[in-house]
């Protein structure tokens, strides 16, 4: 059993950063694939960066150039750099936990999700 708890979300205005966090126990995040999610209000939840078990990722387009992922084995965290918020971007962000990387972008391959933190970017 995989568990994942975020923590790092908040108010900031646009252009700002925030660096989200999401800890993992039961298994390292380094053996598992590991991608963050976001959900705004009204949509659906949308993938925003992957990373995989050898170290590359992949992000969204609308993302793509502003966060970053990333992990730290030792810590068994992995990361959501972001930078040049938008209004847009505003959303409860997920972390999740999959055993492999088909169609990394779909929630429906997560079996295992954190409880969310929310970001919200004012203009």
């Amino acid at each position: 059993q995989v568990q994942l708890v975020e923590s790092g979300g908040g108010s900031v205005q646009a252009g700002g950063s925030l660096r989200l966090s999401c800890v993992a126990s039961g298994y390292s995040v380094s053996s598992i694939y590991m991608a963050w999610f976001r959900q705004a209000p009204g949509k659906e939840r949308e993938g925003v960066a992957f990373i995989y078990t050898g170290g590359n990722t992949a992000y969204a387009d609308s993302v793509k150039g502003r966060f970053t992922t990333s992990r730290d084995s030792a810590k068994n965290t992995v990361y959501l750099q972001m930078n040049s918020l938008k209004p847009e971007d505003t959303a409860m962000y997920y972390c999740a936990a999959a055993w492999d990387a088909f169609r990394w972008y779909e929630p429906s391959r997560y079996p295992y999700w954190g409880q969310g933190t929310q970001v919200t970017v004012s203009s």
